[in-house]
């Protein structure tokens, strides 16, 4: 059965948002979750039927991870680094290495992470200046190290950015790969389930079938297209928050008075509540247009999928500020979600590019299209 926004609903709804807060308050996501997330086929829907997956075009594959993000933005990252690593395999990688990883990826018996980010470099640096690969005969040695990596506690494959020369290279690396070593990053303000982890390479030695895609040219071949698809996966998150917020704010308005009054009918509440119902519809077309052009392989969805990225984030952020203050001090506690929509909200204004990064990138449109 193929993956649907109506069945990942029902599944968000029934054991998934039910225990978003403790699984936040535990800082991980149970095994039997996630391995009901692989049993629904929602680990890499988009991937082929041969190997495992679904065919899923991305205007679903945008509506489940809303879906998913309403309920647990923990959940729902660790569906965004995975698919990017499936992702990359299936555009980039050899014919052996498709044999090898997608059956796995597919179903989630491997799950895969994105390794990036340096310890000493901004979210926004994709340079992987600390991470070096050298060539050792046939294969290679990695050396090097990489934080605020997303499932990189229960990571089984990690596709690794490493310098190679001048430029960059890409290399799938098994966990189990001798000199890896995983170390658990705690206290995060937001996706806290996510299970993050700084990972460390030591001396580890790789075959030659670990390199994805061209040498030396990573930075414009495979992270762009990672990128790419991590960032659609924020953007309808994103939009899940909106959703979540305005959900929560809608059924405690309505239940709760003030002055004698129900807090659904005061004004300044219901100007809050329009603006996430005006954000949540704005953020849902810009998502599906980008999905739209994913689907029709236009490069377009590049830009497409920034400018979604850019106002779903902000969007969300916006909504779950003001979903807290609609609660009041409940809402500053640990019994009512909005806390958590709140301090995941953030994050999505930081990762897969930092809101300040979209405002430069987008304002290319502009510049573009007065030139013509």
């Amino acid at each position: 059965m193929s993956p649907t926004p109506e069945l990942t609903r029902e599944f968000v709804d029934a054991d998934v948002a039910p225990n978003a807060d403790e699984f936040d308050r535990a800082e991980r996501l149970p095994e039997s979750l996630l391995k009901q997330v692989g049993s629904l086929g929602l680990w890499a829907p988009f991937l082929p039927e041969a190997v495992g997956g679904s065919g899923t075009d991305y205007v679903t594959v945008g509506r489940i991870h809303t879906e998913i993000g309403r309920g647990c933005s923990g959940l729902r990252s660790m569906l965004t680094v995975h698919g990017m690593v499936s992702w990359s395999v299936n555009r980039w990688g050899t014919d052996e290495q498709k044999d090898r990883w997608l059956p796995e990826l597919a179903s989630g018996a491997t799950f895969g992470v994105f390794c990036l980010s340096e310890p000493d470099s901004s979210g926004s640096d994709s340079k992987a200046e600390g991470t070096l690969a050298e060539p050792d005969g046939d294969g290679w040695v990695l050396n090097g190290r990489k934080k605020w990596i997303t499932g990189g506690q229960v990571a089984d494959l990690m596709m690794v950015f490493a310098r190679t020369g001048p430029g960059m290279s890409t290399f799938l690396v098994p966990r189990t790969a001798p000199g890896v070593e995983v170390t658990p990053v705690l206290g995060m303000m937001g996706t806290a389930a996510s299970m993050i982890a700084e990972i460390t390479f030591t001396d580890v030695k790789l075959g030659a079938d670990a390199l994805l895609g061209p040498r030396g040219w990573a930075a414009g071949t495979v992270m762009t297209g990672a990128l790419d698809i991590g960032r659609y996966s924020v953007a309808c998150g994103s939009l899940g928050i909106v959703q979540a917020a305005l959900e929560a704010s809608a059924r405690y308005t309505a239940e709760r008075s003030a002055g004698g009054m129900l807090l659904r009918d005061q004004p300044q509440l219901r100007a809050k509540i329009s603006d996430m119902v005006t954000s949540r519809d704005a953020a849902r077309l810009l998502c599906e247009r980008a999905g739209r052009l994913k689907d029709a392989d236009d490069p377009e969805t590049i830009m497409a999928t920034w400018i979604a990225k850019y106002h779903a984030s902000t969007a969300a952020t916006k909504a779950a500020s003001d979903a807290v203050q609609i609660h009041g001090a409940n809402g500053c506690s640990p019994d009512y979600p909005v806390a958590r929509l709140y301090r995941d909200s953030k994050i999505m204004e930081i990762i897969e590019g930092s809101t300040e990064l979209q405002q430069l990138t987008i304002a290319d449109v502009a510049y573009r299209e007065v030139s013509l």
